[in-house]
């Protein structure tokens, strides 16, 4: 453990605790059972992205991605095909990949702005099967749960059983689901121990009752208010407490199942029985759900930062103070299903959220700054500082990382931070990077700090200019023949 300097920690609690003002994010939530599709060309009209309002937060479940043996093992090893392309479009933008879990067809992602990125900590994920009585992870579900700036946020993507008879299974699968899966924390070891859950998925809740006719006729004519009655999901909470501990917004938009491939049309092919017999189309259906829940504020705990560092007793006394407060306020702005895309025969559905919070902090645990001129021909030098205590380790290490990385495993070389230490004080360290990890083609870069216990990037340098090899120059090597810095990227 290494304490932070006395003048940052008393700086850190009157700035971040007394004078923070309430400020807002843009929460942006995909769910989209795609049916073992492979990715389409372009996800920018699903993301919204030539959007004015620029989400600061993307949250990505996908159901029925395809996981084939071989290629199941190869995702794991070099990720999926999904993800890559997530992250290809995300990553110019400024986000990066800052957590992700797969379980078989299940896939859940969470992109962030870099701007808040140092102050997303105490990330951990956790999955729980449920098909083929728990062995099998067809079904089930796959969450993350982190701190963010202080606020306890989970997300929980869904994959529960199917067919029309099957709803008070499907409950007792969710239920199941958050009575299993935990977390490695004192005061949020369980998910709806969290001041906000997202609940999204292939839910699989169908419409009860109505012919297929007059489903139709009521989609067509968007008179959808006339189908919520007999939704299966609606009803469900009626009498089911667990659920009434969630909201939704209304399903004001077409059901996102089950449609032709490559149509709008809804199911129109004769489905055929074990025994040759021609079987029954698919109703539509609000198959695919995005809901949410606030911790009431008389269950909040009085522990407002989670983040598994130590906490200074001056900023606890405050939070004993603020205590009734309640800083954390959640709404949705948007909820429908995206018909453009029809790989699938579910169409995605997101929902987009504002969420308004004050800061429990609002400066990272570690400020880093390249050190002088940085070029492949000498050693380069990183300082850094510790502007809060933290569970520092030997296994801590700082990133060298090209402008517009797309995860933390993204990086072109890094350093430990102890291994590499040349010189220290109270209050800096400085540790050095070997000329030949060092890009020879130079461009611009940061540095992350990451933190193995936090399992996360707690501190991030301003961008800084790596110059190009004057050695390289002189010698005339191109591109070709050397390891330049997007080769090694790409790599």
């Amino acid at each position: 453990m290494v304490k932070a300097c006395s003048r940052s920690r008393d700086k850190h609690i009157g700035i971040s605790f007394l004078n923070t003002l309430w400020f807002y994010i843009r929460l942006y939530v995909v769910t989209w059972n795609v049916a073992t599709a492979e990715p389409p060309d372009d996800v920018n009209s699903l993301l919204q992205l030539s959007s004015p309002k620029k989400p600061d937060l993307f949250v990505i479940g996908l159901q029925e991605v395809k996981a084939a043996p071989l290629k199941f093992v190869t995702d794991l090893a070099f990720e999926d095909t999904w993800s890559h392309l997530f992250m290809n479009t995300l990553a110019p933008l400024g986000y990066i990949k800052v957590s992700s879990i797969r379980m078989q067809g299940l896939l859940l992602l969470f992109f962030s702005k870099l701007e808040h990125v140092p102050f997303i900590r105490d990330i951990q994920v956790t999955y729980t099967r449920t098909g083929l009585y728990g062995y099998w992870g067809n079904k089930g579900g796959v969450s993350i749960r982190l701190s963010f700036y202080g606020h306890m946020l989970c997300f929980l993507n869904c994959h529960l059983t199917a067919h029309m008879n099957y709803a008070s299974q499907r409950v007792d699968e969710f239920e199941y689901i958050l009575d299993a899966q935990t977390f490695d924390t004192k005061n949020t070891p369980r998910i709806l121990d969290h001041e906000v859950v997202l609940w999204f998925g292939d839910l699989n809740f169908r419409i009860e009752d109505h012919g297929m006719l007059f489903v139709r006729n009521c989609i067509t004519s968007q008179r959808f208010n006339l189908l919520w009655p007999k939704d299966q999901l609606t009803m469900m909470k009626q009498k089911e407490a667990t659920l009434q501990k969630f909201e939704e917004g209304p399903l004001d938009f077409q059901p996102s199942y089950k449609f032709d491939l490559h149509s709008d049309n809804y199911d129109t092919r004769v489905q055929k029985t074990w025994f040759g017999f021609n079987g029954k189309k698919r109703k539509p259906a609000w198959c695919d759900r995005i809901l949410w829940r606030v911790k009431p504020k008389s269950s909040l705990t009085e522990e407002a930062n989670e983040d598994g560092h130590n906490e200074e007793e001056p900023k606890k006394q405050l939070q004993e103070e603020h205590k009734d407060e309640f800083p954390l306020k959640l709404s949705q702005v948007d909820y429908t299903s995206k018909m453009e895309y029809s790989i699938s025969d579910h169409k995605p559905v997101i929902g987009i959220f504002h969420l308004e919070m004050q800061k429990m902090y609002e400066t990272p645990l570690v400020q880093v700054s390249a050190e002088g001129e940085w070029r492949a021909d000498f050693d380069a030098l990183i300082t850094y500082s510790l502007l809060q205590s933290f569970p520092s380790s030997a296994w801590d290490w700082i990133g060298l990382y090209k402008v517009g990385f797309k995860s933390v495993s993204d990086y072109i070389t890094y350093t430990w931070v102890k291994d590499d230490q040349v010189s220290f004080s109270d209050e800096l360290f400085q540790v050095y990077v070997n000329k030949d990890e060092i890009p020879v083609l130079g461009g611009e870069c940061v540095l992350c700090y990451y933190s193995s216990s936090l399992q996360c990037i707690v501190g991030i340098s301003q961008p800084f200019k790596v110059q190009a090899s004057r050695v390289a120059i002189e010698e005339g090597l191109v591109s070709e023949n050397i390891n330049g810095l997007d080769e090694t990227v790409a790599s």
